[in-house]
């Protein structure tokens, strides 16, 4: 599953359009490098979400096999580190 599309569906985003952007500007990372909305989600990848006051680290859990399937949110994802950023 496209990465701009899991993020929707597991309400890391509230729209996939919202999703997009925060993805073409570099705000989601896996292993230290800014992800393209294409990219496909593994079981296991570890993201960095930087949002605009909070940066968050979850881990995949799981990955629905089709994008209209039912699945607990929660189930999806797991929470690594949630965190506030500091402002200089």
């Amino acid at each position: 599953m496209r990465l701009d599309k899991f993020l929707k569906v597991s309400a890391l985003a509230k729209r996939r359009s919202i999703a997009k952007e925060a993805l073409d500007a570099g705000r989601i990372e896996c292993a230290g490098r800014p992800l393209k909305p294409s990219y496909q989600v593994k079981i296991g990848d570890e993201l960095l979400i930087r949002y605009a006051t909070r940066d968050v680290r979850v881990r995949i859990e799981a990955v629905p096999e089709k994008p209209g399937v039912r699945v607990p949110r929660a189930s999806l994802y797991t929470t690594i580190s949630d965190s506030k950023t500091v402002s200089a």
